[in-house]
């Protein structure tokens, strides 16, 4: 039976190959004391070379020494220094084997050095299997094996040995992991399990495949179609704790394996697998069926909203003639009686000619029915929606596990009253806020018609939902914010969280910095010196920043380009490929080995960057057919792996010679860029009239300075991006490495302000409308005079002290990427009743937004870094609109899924284009040094690695052989 291979050549060479880089030399080859000593007493000068070779590798790697085996020259120059010796000694030393045994002895007494056999290597294998469980990947695995080798002075075995322990090791973690799921399951639940396989719905699919076809919906049908989906999962009975225990990876890879596998596919692999493969799938359907739930009735409600809306709008456009006509009577009315006083006639007779009494009775009643119009709410016509909300609320309102603040006890009783739980002849409305508008409209209601009641209770639940102060049990998006924040002591652990845990200590701080700056912006305003500004009777005025860039920088970028040579797409993915192999990044969704079939799995991600889909790419391509290409997609390509590849390539990229002219990797923009949809799917009523009528959905992305797009996320048309910018920053490494982050102006809130500046960035937007903003102090009557018109508020210092224990957990908690930041921010955003963790982070926000809009006016070096920060991320999006050239550019895929894949595909392949790009210009501008023309930085740092123009992206789609 051959060995199974889990690693590739890539990855065996990062673990076993002897170090050629001057840190790693520096780090394991430097040779104490002690060392030399013992090299020293070998009689010959080859031996002293050969001993402390061996010495050095079983430090690092930690291997043998293989005969025959090639030693680099800059190891043998790097020993040959500290030795005294020429290099060239080595080569002496190979020719005696019992030579090399007598120092692996001598090496072994003196040092401690131990072989892998006996009980040492029975408990590293103990050890090994407890870590497979818990490993993510299997490079990661072998990796920690060996470094256990090394911290242990056992002497790592040869490859292959490695290998297969570690395969070993992650074959029996699976079968472990399996059987601890199916033990927690009964006999009932065994066999409705084998049900889901053996049904078929409508004679067509398996219950199995209909179950996991599911989407967040827009109409009542769909909310049923997903409410039939859940109560299915549910009559299985399943407890989520049975997945207790089982590290989340493990459950997400089952989870993922069961939405690949058909039924015959399932029904051929061994039983507990099986089994536990369908259990986790019941379990993680059930809560994601009900997020999408509450996701649809959220769209529903926004539908009805819109609607009535629209209706009254409607009312206002048709009676335009008519209030008109009514405005022109009045003035003629106006007029005469004007007239009529002026000439001191009498005003009865004026009234009497025009428009005479009964004329004006009539106008007076045409005038209050117009006023009765134009002050229509839309709340007036959201029991049109009745209908569609009584098609699934009563069955959405029994199937979800709904829990409840205190504050939403009210809310939560009147929905059991809806759902028919509980019954009751009345209708209670302490769920609304005194001063809401509800009251009016439901007051005017029949008292035996409870239809815009259930309506006003359902729209609440959405708002109570969105909020947070209502939740779903095991639920994802939806769960409990308070139960999810860290812990306080776990917060002080957070390595990115620097402020003092003492408020006041901040406090302090922070009062200091702004009067300080308050004084500089004043002392400024007062002698016109504000760099591009001025502030004119407390009115502040901004001029728009001029573009900075040399005429001479325009020809560098037309020569280097000429000098760029025309590449096919597909010649440039696998010379990317060969340079860095991100390839490795997309392991098999079981196995976790690498997709061997390169030239397939370039093909999908073309196919996926490309926008072409594919189907349309196999018809492109002569190597692989639709099903080969569907396969390695299902199984190989996946968004975890994606976002690998990704931190990949702009790591490669930002290690390349050129992109150190661009910065230096610490400074980042994001922005979102619109992708047209069709009238289908998930995108379908996410219309956001920014960008037309056509709905769509956003793909927002973080852009370093050196041009690497090291963050995406697809987002929809109609949310604000504002959330989303502490995603890309925290969620991954690249992100993490940031210290300033440029946005624009939908890009801020005074919550990410206060969360960025907590986590130590330095967050700098570009507010467009800069003037209208205020600013909030802590002593009004202390700000400089010529200021004092800018004031908008005065600082809650006392909020922020008394939440300040909950600001941190919260800060925290985005921080350990437990919950994605942007499920936080959009929670405390929604707070209907205004939450004090959401006020006092908004009072935090109010303060770090004061000191950077002084720092802002102040600072013309500042706005200059934003500009050319955000113009980078900007002009990314004219060659993902040149790459996305399949379906005129319009995303078709109709769940959020394959949309996501298609965006997540888009940025990796304008990633890979950008490195061969920076690669290439950095190749022509030493050519152009050899030429003896000069290439000053100053401009280099005006070139750009996203052009397009030299690259073929259509036609057939050829690859060249790949390399092995």
């Amino acid at each position: 039976m051959p060995r199974r291979q889990i690693l590739n050549a890539r990855q065996r060479a990062a673990l076993f190959d002897l170090p050629s880089d001057q840190e790693t030399l520096l780090r394991h080859y430097t040779l104490a004391d002690d060392d030399i000593e013992h090299i020293q007493s070998r009689r010959r000068s080859h031996n002293r070379f050969g001993f402390a070779l061996q010495l050095c590798a079983f430090r690092y790697p930690g291997r043998l020494l293989v005969p025959g085996e090639i030693i680099p020259s800059v190891i043998a120059e790097f020993l040959a220094a500290q030795l005294g010796s020429n290099p060239d000694d080595l080569a002496d030393y190979a020719h005696r084997a019992e030579t090399r045994r007598e120092h692996l002895a001598d090496l072994r007494e003196i040092y401690g050095y131990k072989m892998f056999t006996g009980r040492g290597a029975r408990d590293l294998t103990e050890w090994l299997a407890g870590e497979a469980e818990t490993t993510q990947s299997n490079a990661d695995l072998a990796q920690r094996f060996v470094d256990r080798c090394r911290l242990s002075m056992m002497i790592v075995p040869g490859v292959t040995t490695v290998e297969r322990l570690c395969a070993d090791a992650l074959v029996a973690a699976e079968r472990r992991i399996e059987t601890r799921i199916v033990d927690r399951l009964d006999d009932d639940a065994k066999h409705k399990l084998g049900g889901l396989l053996s049904e078929l719905i409508d004679d067509r699919i398996t219950r199995l495949v209909w179950l996991r076809q599911f989407e967040i919906g827009s109409n009542s049908a769909d909310a049923c179609r997903l409410l039939e989906r859940l109560e299915l999962l549910q009559g299985l009975n399943l407890s989520p704790g049975i997945l207790d225990g089982i590290p989340p990876h493990r459950v997400t890879r089952l989870r993922r394996q069961g939405e690949r596998y058909f039924a015959d596919g399932l029904r051929d692999i061994s039983s507990d697998r099986r089994l536990a493969i369908l259990a986790v799938c019941v379990i993680e359907w059930a809560a994601a069926i009900a997020d999408a739930i509450v996701e649809t009735h959220d769209r529903i409600v926004g539908k009805t909203w819109r609607e009535a809306k629209k209706i009254c709008d409607a009312q206002v456009d048709a009676q335009k003639v008519t209030i008109e006509q009514t405005l022109r009577s009045f003035t003629e009315l106006g007029s005469a009686l004007l007239a009529a006083r002026a000439d001191g006639s009498d005003l009865n007779a004026a009234i009497a000619d025009h428009p005479g009494w009964a004329g004006l009775e009539s106008l007076i009643a045409q005038s209050s029915k117009l006023t009765g119009a134009l002050a229509a709410d839309p709340l007036s016509h959201v029991k049109q929606g009745y209908r569609r909300f009584r098609r699934y609320t009563p069955r959405m309102l029994r199937a979800l596990d709904i829990e409840a603040a205190s504050v939403s006890t009210p809310l939560l009783q009147a929905a059991q009253i809806v759902s028919g739980a509980v019954a009751s002849g009345t209708r209670p409305t302490g769920f609304l806020r005194r001063t809401s508008k509800w009251h009016r409209h439901l007051s005017a209601e029949p008292e035996d018609d409870h239809r815009l009641w259930e309506v006003a209770v359902l729209f609440h639940l959405r708002d109570a939902f969105r909020s947070g102060d209502i939740w779903l049990a095991h639920s994802k998006r939806y769960a409990d914010l308070k139960q999810a924040l860290v812990p306080v002591d776990a917060a002080k652990l957070v390595p990115r969280l620097t402020v003092p845990f003492d408020p006041d200590t901040w406090v302090r701080d922070r009062k200091a910095r702004m009067a300080d700056g308050l004084k500089h912006l004043a002392k400024a305003a007062r002698n016109g010196a504000i760099p591009g500004g001025t502030i004119e009777d407390g009115i502040l005025h901004v001029d728009r920043l001029k573009h900075d860039v040399p005429p001479e920088a325009d020809e560098l970028v037309l020569d280097l380009y000429r000098r760029l040579p025309d590449a096919r797409i597909t010649d440039i993915l696998m010379d990317v490929e060969d340079d860095i192999g991100f390839g490795e990044a997309f392991t098999h969704l079981r196995t976790g080995v690498p997709c061997t079939d390169k030239i397939g799995l370039l093909n999908v991600l073309l196919a996926e960057g490309l926008n072409l889909g594919l189907s349309k790419m196999a018809e492109a391509t002569s190597t692989h057919n639709y099903f080969q290409l569907s396969r390695i997609s299902r199984w190989h390509v996946e968004s975890d792996a994606i976002n690998r590849a990704l931190a990949m390539v702009a790591k490669a990229q930002s290690d390349l010679p050129m992109a150190r002219f661009w910065g230096t990797g610490v400074t980042a923009s994001s922005d979102g860029q619109f992708f047209p949809a069709s009238r289908q799917g998930e995108a379908m009523n996410l219309i956001n009239a920014k960008y037309g009528s056509e709905p769509g959905r956003k793909a927002y992305t973080h852009v370093s300075d050196q041009f690497g797009p090291f963050a995406t996320q697809d987002i929809p048309a109609t949310v604000s991006e504002a959330p989303y910018i502490l995603d890309g920053l925290l969620m991954n490494e690249a992100g993490r490495n940031i210290k300033e982050q440029y946005a624009d102006t939908g890009g801020f809130t005074d919550h990410v302000f206060a969360v960025t500046s907590l986590l130590s960035y330095r967050f700098i937007p570009r507010i467009r409308d800069l003037p209208s903003k205020r600013l909030y102090v802590f002593d009004p009557a202390a700000t400089p005079q010529n200021l004092r018109n800018m004031i908008g508020g005065k600082i809650r210092e006392d909020l922020i002290r008394q939440n300040w224990p909950n600001i941190l957990r919260a800060v925290a908690t985005m921080a350990s990427g437990s919950i994605p930041p942007s499920q936080i921010l959009k929670k405390l955003a929604s707070y209907p009743r205004q939450h004090e963790l959401a006020l006092a982070l908004r009072e935090v926000g109010r303060v770090e937004r004061t000191l950077f809009i002084i720092d802002w006016l102040l600072d013309a070096d500042m706005q200059r870094r934003a500009q050319i920060g955000l113009n980078k991320g900007e002009a990314h999006h004219a060659l993902k609109n040149a790459l996305r050239i399949g379906r005129q550019g319009e995303i078709r895929d109709r769940t959020a899924e394959g949309q996501h894949y298609r965006m997540a595909g888009l940025n990796l392949l304008a990633a890979l284009v950008i490195y061969w790009n920076t690669k290439q210009l950095g190749l022509a501008v030493a050519a152009r040094m050899k030429e003896g023309k000069d290439s000053p930085d100053a401009l280099l740092s005006h070139i750009s690695p996203l052009g397009w123009a030299h690259i073929l992206l259509t036609g057939e789609y050829r690859w060249r052989k790949a390399r092995q």
